[in-house]
């Protein structure tokens, strides 16, 4: 069994993760994202780094084949948002719902395709995974799901870092993210709004 720094589930390009792989950068981390352009850029920014592995997947409760859904390469610059990329979802309607005045997305901006998906249990033992220093999770809304499934008494997680503001739904949190705070808090985490969007929950 082996000790993990980063592991990142919904990694995009990797731009957003430089400064937790300087961070991290002497211990074993796992980047995780399942679309393909944004996999040749994520392998293109972490190519000269050490101690880096890439998992082509997605992450959720169950071992599956699965249709993942997200923006057309060639529509990212069309809809003129940098963010366009890193939407992607097991719901095509959640795409649709960030349609605004100012990102006019559209069916024909969207693709479905074909990815492997992994249970959270799979990933820990394709690696042997004993414990994480930093869990980071960006998935549109799957958050649920992944740390719904999480078993804590066979793995240590120093910090959890998620997104919640799609826990119940596009930009809602309810009874879902009512039951995941309560799993935290009752696996001795200490919950922190980090700002408007994201939490992060600390092992006491």
């Amino acid at each position: 069994m082996s000790s993990y720094g980063l592991v990142s589930i919904g990694s995009h390009t990797g731009a957003w993760l430089k400064n937790q792989l300087i961070i991290f950068k002497d211990k074993k981390n796992i980047l995780i994202e399942p679309v393909p352009y944004n996999l040749l850029e994520l392998k293109q920014s972490v190519k000269n780094s050490e101690n880096i592995i890439i998992e082509e997947s997605a992450i959720s409760d169950k071992d599956e084949t699965t249709i993942f859904f997200h923006v057309k390469k060639e529509s990212i610059n069309k809809l003129k948002k940098h963010w366009a990329s890193g939407i992607g979802s097991f719901d095509k309607s959640h795409l649709l719902k960030h349609k605004s005045k100012r990102f006019l997305i559209s069916e024909s901006d969207i693709e479905g395709i074909k990815i492997n998906c992994l249970s959270f249990s799979s990933l820990v033992k394709k690696y042997s995974i004993k414990s994480i220093e930093k869990l980071m999770l960006d998935v549109e809304g799957a958050e649920y799901k992944i740390l719904k499934s999480i078993d804590f008494t066979n793995i240590r997680i120093d910090q959890i870092f998620f997104e919640k503001k799609h826990f119940d739904g596009y930009m809602e949190q309810g009874k879902k993210f009512a039951e995941i705070r309560k799993k935290l808090i009752r696996n001795n985490y200490k919950l922190s709004n980090v700002d408007d969007e994201n939490i992060l929950a600390e092992k006491i």
